[in-house]
């Protein structure tokens, strides 16, 4: 599960990482990561009607907050990360994609180590 205080809430918030940040795509997720400044660093998750009907994305919202939990430890402060699925998210992997997207997203913001 993903603390409350790792969640980006507002409409607002998703918009400026989604337009203002950098992105990583891959096959079945897109990570974009804006620099806020903001602490802790936050998460959200973007699964339009594209993936599937309501039981096939509430399954790939799960799988992707399980996969952010654990990697949310490793991103520094002030950091805000919207994950976007893909439609290939519902019959995909998405754990094979999500590190690489992840790593490649915070390694162009330059604040990942």
């Amino acid at each position: 599960m993903l603390p409350a205080e790792h969640r980006l809430r507002t409409s607002d918030a998703f918009r400026s990482v989604v337009r203002q940040g950098v992105r990583a795509g891959r096959h079945t997720l897109v990570v974009h990561a804006l620099a806020t400044g903001a602490q802790p660093s936050r998460a959200g998750f973007v699964v339009s009607k594209a993936v599937g009907n309501a039981v096939t994305r509430n399954r790939v919202k799960r799988q992707l907050r399980h996969l952010v939990a654990q990697q949310i430890a490793r991103v520094p402060d002030g950091v805000d990360v919207v994950v976007r699925a893909l439609p290939s998210a519902a019959t995909g992997c998405l754990r094979d994609d999500m590190v690489p997207a992840w790593d490649s997203a915070l390694g162009k913001l330059g604040s990942f180590r």
